[in-house]
């Protein structure tokens, strides 16, 4: 999927570039798989801002997404390819045989008329969901579960792709795209391809405007405020901030460890997508 280029008619549109969204068949969503979707500005249960930057933005629709693919056995027909406000990827509508409709993720290559499929045995093409043990090593797969049942948690993004690198036991060792070895069971699901729009990384905003659309308000420097505000504020000048780039409560933005110790799934990490003293990517 191309990306649009506009003439330079001004200063917004010079710096811009949009998708042309070629691959959608349909532009109004299925009633039936809509929920209302409130905003919360940041905010959590007590009105504390949380998450900084956030409010506005256009109203939106969530869509009810399959990532269980738990339908077994039952063949369903892609009906369309539609534009999900919620995500960076497209979805596609089915079909099923018995008549109910579901929203999966579009994995790149899946055309409308096709079918897919779901289960224990079933082929493994495009579109098709089935546990970890049935997946041929080497195959590149998206949404996966790190828990059987609970649904995809894993590669979820637009252009996202992960390889099943080989099967030890009861566990399947998995390359993710951050570069990451990981194990996860052999009975989780996950769905056979590459997930679609693959050009959504290079679409540039161009503009605060566009931002705002997408609720997400002004972003001021720590280094701009007073020292009342941020830990990196004040001095004479324009100064450095005088210590590492860190957040209002003091929580390192560059290279400092956020993540906790005692998480259960870490054990189930063979090889990070960094290292522990350089930083940089494993390859």
């Amino acid at each position: 999927m191309p990306v649009k280029q506009y003439k330079p008619t001004s200063a917004g549109r010079r710096k811009a570039s949009v998708n042309d969204y070629l691959e959608l068949t349909r532009t109004s969503p299925a009633k039936s798989l809509l929920l209302p979707l409130k905003k919360t500005g940041g905010r959590n249960h007590s009105g504390k801002i949380t998450s900084r930057h956030r409010g506005g933005g256009n109203k939106r629709l969530y869509r009810l997404i399959d990532f269980k693919r738990d339908k077994d056995n039952v063949p369903a027909k892609v009906a369309s390819i539609e534009y999900d406000p919620n995500r960076s990827c497209h979805i596609a509508l089915l079909h099923y045989a018995d008549g109910e409709k579901r929203y999966i993720l579009a994995p790149l290559g899946l055309q409308v008329g096709e079918k897919v499929l779901s289960g224990t045995k079933v082929e493994p093409k495009i579109g098709n969901a089935m546990p970890l043990a049935g997946i041929p090593s080497g195959m590149e797969i998206h949404n996966i579960e790190m828990t059987a049942g609970r649904g995809g948690q894993l590669v979820r993004t637009a252009g996202g792709v992960a390889r099943l690198a080989a099967k030890d036991g009861h566990w399947a060792h998995l390359v993710l795209p951050s570069g990451e070895l990981r194990m996860v069971r052999l009975e989780c699901r996950a769905t056979i391809g590459q997930i679609g729009n693959l050009d959504h990384q290079n679409v540039r905003i161009g503009k605060a405007g566009r931002n705002r659309h997408r609720g997400r308000r002004p972003h001021v420097r720590g280094v701009a405020m007073n020292p009342v505000a941020h830990p990196m504020g004040g001095g004479e000048g324009r100064s450095g901030g005088g210590r590492h780039p860190c957040s209002p409560t003091g929580k390192l933005a560059k290279g400092g460890r956020t993540r906790s110790r005692r998480k259960a799934s870490s054990k189930r990490i063979i090889r990070r997508r960094k290292t522990k003293r350089y930083g940089f990517a494993v390859v």
